[in-house]
């Protein structure tokens, strides 16, 4: 078992920047391959961002590629998502989630594959 907390949501500008993190606590952190999620009203949850539990893989989505960096700190049991140029469409509650992945370089994109999740942050991006 992994508990995930969101944390670093809030209000942003049109074209600002904002980071995200999430700490996760319980069995080895080392052994997860982490991923970013989101989700709009009135939408489906959205892939954003996986990052393998190396920290030597990532993957994006075609939404956020250039724009999100995910990344994460193994000392410290955090994965964080760094949002740039963040536009009004970006506006949504952000999750991460977190999978044992048997493989170290392995990274995965589908809500099915994370069976962990944390309760979400709000972001909000004004135009």
């Amino acid at each position: 078992q992994v508990q995930l907390v969101e944390s670093g949501g809030g209000s942003v500008q049109a074209g600002g920047s904002l980071r995200v993190a999430c700490v996760a606590s319980g069995r080895a952190f080392l052994n997860y391959a982490m991923g970013w999620f989101r989700q709009a009203p009135g939408k489906e949850r959205e892939f954003l961002a996986s990052i393998s539990a190396s920290g030597g893989g990532s993957y994006y989505g075609d939404s956020v590629k250039g724009r999100f960096t995910i990344s994460r700190d193994n000392a410290k049991n955090t994965v964080y998502l760094l949002m740039n140029n963040l536009k009004f469409e970006d506006t949504a509650v952000y999750y991460c989630a977190a999978r044992n992945a048997a493989l170290s370089f392995q990274t995965f994109s589908r809500e099915s594959q994370y069976p962990y999740w944390g309760q979400g942050t709000q972001v909000t991006v004004s135009s």
